[in-house]
């Protein structure tokens, strides 16, 4: 990719370790978002290879882009990092802070907790991403980033893939997006990742069904996305909550 800046900027950058990780954890809320016209880019911080069934980097990439396809994504890149080894370290956060400040995005979608018993590359994403979005800012230090000029981002929400613990996001100022229109559309991206969901896993889908209607009933939609928020989350027209 060409270090200068891009013409068309993105209002959304969704960040995960793998590829998958955005899908499963925010997919509906990015093809919503792209619904409401907004522009959305995701970055895989590894290609997620190796993996025990996929047959190597080229094929998960292909599901990667059916996956951008699907949920209507304007842009999607993966980073020269290596799986299983991910680390929040200069290097890391360097290439990271490069591509918001290329890109220049409002929101930034991030990992939010550690996932105890699975990829300890998401607890070193979490911590990665939250940096490199303080080195975008950052001003005389051009240099570091191939000139890229600095750039502020709005703001920070986290999507969770802790399935296994009844105790709410570690930041707490949780709330609930509305993606009963794009449902399916977070489903079927999942379901391109052919190679990380064989017969013997599908038992994710149920997983992700109960999670999406037990999320937006509790907020009255058919189907929901909890993410949260690092900051409270303020209110101006409490009335247009009803």
């Amino acid at each position: 990719m060409s270090d200068e800046l891009s013409i068309d900027p993105l209002d959304v950058i969704a960040v995960g370790a793998h590829p998958d990780d955005v899908e499963i954890g925010c997919g509906g809320t990015l093809a919503k978002l792209v619904e409401q016209g907004y522009r959305v880019g995701i970055v895989d911080l590894t290609d997620g290879e190796p993996t025990p069934m996929s047959p190597g980097p080229e094929v998960r990439a292909e599901e990667a882009a059916e996956a951008a396809r699907i949920l209507g994504v304007q842009h999607r890149t993966t980073l020269d990092l290596v799986n299983r080894r991910l680390m929040d370290d200069w290097d890391s956060r360097v290439a990271l802070a490069k591509e918001f400040r290329r890109w220049r995005p409002r929101l930034i979608l991030a990992l939010g907790d550690r996932t105890p018993t699975a990829s300890p590359d998401h607890w070193q994403a979490v911590q990665l991403t939250e940096a490199a979005m303080f080195y975008s800012r950052l001003t005389k230090w051009d240099h570091e980033f191939d000139h890229l000029p600095p750039h502020k981002i709005d703001g920070l929400l986290y999507y969770s893939l802790n399935f296994y613990s009844l105790e709410p996001p570690p930041h707490g100022n949780s709330f609930v997006m509305d993606i009963s229109s794009t449902y399916e559309q977070k489903i079927a991206s999942v379901q391109a990742y052919a190679t990380q969901f064989p017969p013997e896993k599908q038992h994710i889908f149920a997983r992700l069904e109960a999670m999406a209607h037990y999320f937006g009933e509790a907020a009255g939609f058919h189907w929901g996305e909890r993410l949260s928020s690092p900051r409270a989350v303020g209110v101006k027209d409490l009335m247009g909550l009803l």
